[in-house]
């Protein structure tokens, strides 16, 4: 019997919602339960992809091409569980396919209307695609009290009826802020948020509550009595000093405990010696090294969450602490890089979309590639790796990329064909920008002999991608000529996935994005490398 946890939130956003979801999968496995993570979001968008990442954070993608929210990539990395295009749905999904019924007569007549039509779409994405999972766990995203959410918090509501108490549970994430001035910690906002909650017909069953400092016994008993949950059901979420020690938090806390009590049943306690050791190397590493990510969207971090995940999950897995400087790379378009750069064990030049910035992170390269300093292009970045090759090395001093406009030596150009399980998938520069893309996982055979071979170990490897431009093949050779050669490819041969540089130390450049796909008890083989080139240059300087 499946059941149904529902996790909303209250008081102010990002309080951790999507942590604290993946932090309750993860204490949930550990207790022997079969667990799969969704997201609920209230945004009319489709989906995130066409969302500027100072919107929307970055876009996390699934191994079946779906775009998503970037709390997925926790659920991934806390549980190791692969998500599917049916993990998250949005507000312009859920009306999409609405509208498409109504316009098919699929509703005989019907007038369409909130109640039923579109909180009974968002109750069949809920209880869809199930495998046997003893426990699905749906993060509502936004705010209680958001206009956005009500169709949301209505279905579940309902879900909550249907399916019997026995098989739903609703946890609620509020904040206790501190006042400074009175010294005291206010119970006010949570009072509020869960009054909020209860006003659509929700009675929480569980308080998760953030604080930055201890909660008196006599505020959590406050809390039980006037938000009507018991008070061993109220328990803390403080703040820690690494988002791994969460899921050991949270149990301390007694939130698996109460998980099992609602649900009345017994299960072994967890064993949570996996996550005490993620804890102690991240915590107490043996060295440090540093890495500059040179990117356009530097302001907002949550733009590369997955990536500065990776570059910790690198750094677990060689002792070392990996210190990030994110650096906007228009600054080097004004600025010499040398004065940025040259106190870094490696630079990284992550995705992007469109012109700004591009000649910065070409000179990143640059940096990188005469300076012998372990670098790692990711799409775009291997892209600007190509171009400053094709530049610099092998003579094509117009060398650029179609996305930035017309070009007479058009090394990077939009994908027009590509084959997708045996289909072939084409596009167009006037196509919808939505959904378009190269998307999802793409099988990339791996050169013998190469640096990326040994680091891989694996001739057939699987990644994930999202990108419309690619490397333009006809001028492989004369890049070859310079130096540069391109060690994965396509399993037809015709798009190039890899390069590398075999008389560097570590300059590798890939079309796909590795960081989707690395977790704390799995660090993915390029990150693990990467940071271990970047300690082997920390010991020459």
């Amino acid at each position: 019997m499946t059941r149904f946890i529902f996790i909303t939130g209250g008081v102010v956003s990002s309080l951790g919602k999507g942590l604290a979801s993946a932090a309750l999968g993860a204490l949930l496995q550990a207790r022997g339960f079969k667990v799969r993570l969704r997201k609920l979001d209230p945004y009319i968008n489709v989906d995130p992809g066409t969302m500027s990442p100072y919107q929307h954070g970055e876009v996390y993608v699934t191994d079946d091409g779906a775009e998503t929210d970037l709390d997925l990539g926790h659920y991934e990395r806390f549980t190791g569980v692969s998500s599917r295009q049916s993990d998250n749905i949005t507000t312009g999904r859920i009306y999409s396919e609405v509208i498409a019924k109504e316009r098919r007569g699929d509703y005989l007549g019907a007038t369409i209307q909130v109640i039923p039509h579109v909180t009974d779409a968002i109750k069949e994405f809920v209880l869809s695609n199930l495998d046997d999972e003893d426990f699905i766990l749906c993060e509502i995203g936004g705010t209680v009290g958001d206009i956005e959410g009500l169709p949301f918090l209505e279905a579940i509501r309902q879900l909550g009826n249907e399916l019997g108490r026995e098989r739903v549970m609703y946890l609620h994430l509020t904040l206790l802020p501190f006042i400074p001035t009175s010294g005291e910690v206010k119970t006010k906002p949570t009072q509020h948020s869960v009054k909020e909650l209860l006003s659509v017909g929700i009675q929480a069953d569980v308080l998760l509550c953030r604080a930055d400092r201890e909660i008196p016994e006599s505020e959590r008993r406050k809390i039980s009595l006037f938000c009507n949950v018991r008070q061993e059901a109220v328990i803390p979420a403080l703040d820690v000093d690494t988002i791994y020690r969460v899921p050991i938090s949270y149990h301390e806390g007694g939130l698996d405990d109460q998980v099992c009590r609602h649900f009345g049943i017994e299960a072994p306690a967890p064993n949570l010696g996996g996550w005490r050791d993620i804890v102690e190397r991240a915590s107490q590493p043996e060295g440090e090294v540093s890495i500059a990510v040179v990117g356009k969207y530097t302001g907002l971090i949550d733009a590369y969450k997955s990536l500065a995940e990776a570059l910790a999950h690198g750094g677990i897995a060689n002792n070392v602490r990996v210190n990030m400087s994110w650096i906007d790379a228009e600054i080097f378009e004004r600025e010499d890089a040398v004065q940025h750069l040259e106190r870094v064990n490696g630079i990284l030049v992550p995705g992007g979309f469109g012109e700004r910035g591009s000649e910065g992170k070409v000179a990143a390269v640059s940096f990188a590639r005469q300076r012998r300093v372990p670098y790692f292009g990711i799409c775009f970045g291997m892209q600007m790796a190509v171009v400053e090759a094709a530049r610099n090395l092998a003579g094509i001093d117009d060398a650029g990329s179609t996305e930035f406009g017309p070009t007479p030596d058009p090394v990077v150009g939009l994908m027009t064909e590509w084959t997708r399980d045996g289909q072939v998938e084409q596009r167009a520069e006037d196509d919808d920008k939505g959904g378009t893309m190269r998307l999802g996982a793409y099988e990339c055979l791996v050169s013998a002999n190469s640096q990326v071979r040994q680091i891989y170990d694996s001739e057939v490897i699987s990644e994930r991608h999202r990108h419309r431009y690619e490397v333009n093949m006809n001028y492989e050779s004369q890049l070859a000529k310079a130096g540069m050669i391109f060690s994965g490819k396509s399993p037809d041969g015709a798009l190039p996935e890899i390069m590398e540089y075999p008389d560097h130390p570590w300059f590798i450049g890939v079309q796909f994005h590795p960081e989707l796909k690395s977790k704390p008890f799995n660090p993915h083989p390029l990150f693990t490398s990467f940071i271990r080139a970047a300690v082997e240059q920390s010991r020459l300087v």
